[in-house]
């Protein structure tokens, strides 16, 4: 069977795609070379699709994996429910282009259903900043005369090099 072996002993192997593997899970997007990429994807399909079962022994195998009880949480509860009906296809691949150093092929491997988030204000921060405005509007302000004279220290640079403060 064709494995990505990536110039990699089999520790090095596996630990970079566990790496790989909880980076996704905790940023729901990575950007890594392509062959990195197409090597993880399909570990992490299978790992989502022993999330979704949601019993006791998938969680252990994930746990097994991900080796960190945060991440296991958040795939569990935040990223399996999102594809409880879809059968596969939990990423996509987009390419952006070459890296600079090396010339690699780049890639962005992200999941393909993202949390909506909720960008307008509640009604209770809007309430807060009205009552806040009402507050400001009634404090006196200060009157500064054109006549008057404001006492503005002068702000002197630190002295700082290889002498230090001399």
């Amino acid at each position: 069977m064709a494995t990505y072996r990536l110039n990699r002993d089999t520790t090095a192997r596996k630990a970079l795609f566990n790496n790989l593997i909880r980076s996704l899970v905790s940023y729901e997007q990575i950007e890594t070379t392509s062959a990195k990429a197409r090597a993880v994807r399909g570990q992490f399909e299978k790992l989502v699709t022993k999330a979704k079962a949601a019993t006791l022994n998938s969680r252990r195998q994930v746990q097994s994996i991900l080796q960190n009880n945060q991440l296991v949480k958040k795939l569990m509860d935040e990223i399996a429910p999102r594809y409880q009906e879809s059968k596969g296809g939990y990423t996509k691949l987009t390419p952006l282009g070459a890296r600079r150093g090396d010339g690699a092929l780049m890639v962005r491997l992200e999941l393909t259903k993202k949390v909506a988030l909720d960008l307008k204000p509640k009604k209770e921060d809007q309430r807060a900043k009205t009552k806040n405005k009402a507050k400001s509007s009634l404090l006196p302000k200060k009157i500064i005369n054109k006549n008057e004279k404001i006492n503005v220290a002068k702000v002197v640079a630190p002295r700082t090099g290889r002498r230090g403060d001399r």
